[in-house]
């Protein structure tokens, strides 16, 4: 999906509140959903799935996010007015990569992940996850 300004081809997405947008063109390195608890931390959610391109495929079209930078040095930006977590930098273990938070997508259901990484630090209920029951929207009490 583009949206007006973006090029043919291009990937777009942004924050829940719309004040930072970007674009990502070309092929992906790796989409997967890590399982670390460093993930876990910085998004509240038990599990993250990650786009990660290079550094030149990606460019920022709106706004300008906040980057928390961690001990490992890890960078993690998000919206400084919604929160949304969005990239994720980390020059010393993915030089040259931006990993980008793939729900915020404006097409997230478009390219699934393909790996699942950290699985040593998984949530052990995770793997149980399709027994569980399902509903379409909240349970009727």
């Amino acid at each position: 999906m583009t949206t007006s300004g973006a090029k043919a081809g291009a990937r777009t997405g942004g924050c829940h509140c719309g004040a930072v947008r970007y674009e990502v063109t070309g092929h992906a390195a790796h989409h997967a959903i890590c399982h670390c608890d460093d993930c876990r931390a910085s998004s509240g959610a038990p599990m993250v799935a990650w786009y990660a391109v290079g550094e030149d495929q990606f460019r920022l079209t709106a706004g300008e996010p906040t980057v928390f930078e961690g001990a490992t040095g890890a960078e993690r930006a998000f919206c400084p007015r919604c929160g949304t977590g969005l990239f994720y930098r980390n020059a010393q273990i993915l030089p040259g990569i931006v990993d980008i938070q793939s729900a915020t997508f404006d097409d997230p259901a478009e390219q699934p992940p393909t790996i699942q990484i950290q699985c040593a630090e998984r949530l052990p209920w995770v793997t149980q996850m399709a027994a569980m029951p399902e509903f379409a929207r909240y349970p009727e009490e």
